[in-house]
């Protein structure tokens, strides 16, 4: 499997999240540093706005750590459980109008990760994925709540159809495919209902395997589709 990232951008992400973490810090030790020297309420407007501008920042540059700076990255994880699918495979990463793509001769995925540890299961009803389990304090300030996959798949197709109707691959009646990508090694995953595709990483591989077996998309237009994309 051919793998292309886009390094640049990566650096470039992982020091802006650096940063941000330390001004944050430094934003919040001033707010702490007034809220003691304050005694009769004059620096509290200074204290809080410090404070509430802080933890803004110290969530930003968490968000930008996570994704960008902490390895494995989650780049690093599909590559990995990806590793050995042959030659004709080839695995995008921050390359074009979605993070991750993967494109080959079971067709084309747009892979989305998420990092939530714990129970993973999807409520048909509410249309909505629920966590059970993992660190509290991580999923309440730590910038690792799972949001919404469902609307994240659907709006990374509508990205990736853009994107091949914009450098002129016509893929006729072929749709690309979301994948929801849960890697951390601690998620049990409950995907029956979901209108999404949704695998673990370790499972990730033999799903792409398995639609090789039925694959309807052709060579052709898997060959016009890696040329389209000119990595970075």
């Amino acid at each position: 499997m051919k793998i292309y990232s886009n390094e640049k951008l990566i650096k470039r992400n992982n020091r802006a999240g650096n940063i941000t973490s330390l001004l944050s810090i430094a934003i919040l030790g001033v707010g702490m540093f007034f809220s003691f020297k304050d005694k009769d309420g004059t620096y509290l407007p200074l204290t809080f706005t410090a404070l509430i501008v802080g933890f803004l920042l110290f969530q930003v540059g968490n968000y930008f750590t996570n994704r960008w700076g902490k390895s494995p990255r989650p780049d690093e994880k599909l590559s990995l459980a990806l590793k050995g699918l042959d030659e004709k495979f080839t695995l995008y990463h921050y390359q074009t109008s979605v993070s991750h793509l993967l494109v080959g001769p079971a067709g084309i995925f747009c892979l989305l990760p998420y990092n939530q540890p714990g129970m993973i299961t999807y409520d048909a009803i509410k249309d909505r994925w629920k966590q059970s389990g993992g660190n509290f304090f991580l999923k309440t300030f730590g910038g690792d709540s799972m949001g919404r996959p469902n609307l994240d798949s659907k709006y990374a197709l509508i990205d990736i159809l853009k994107y091949f109707e914009k450098k002129g691959v016509d893929l006729g009646a072929y749709t690309p495919e979301p994948i929801i990508v849960f890697t951390n090694d601690k998620a049990y995953v409950f995907t029956e209902e979901s209108p999404v595709n949704a695998v673990t990483a370790e499972k990730l591989k033999e799903f792409i395997r398995k639609r090789t077996k039925t694959n309807v998309v052709s060579a052709q237009l898997i060959k016009v589709i890696q040329e389209s994309i000119n990595p970075i």
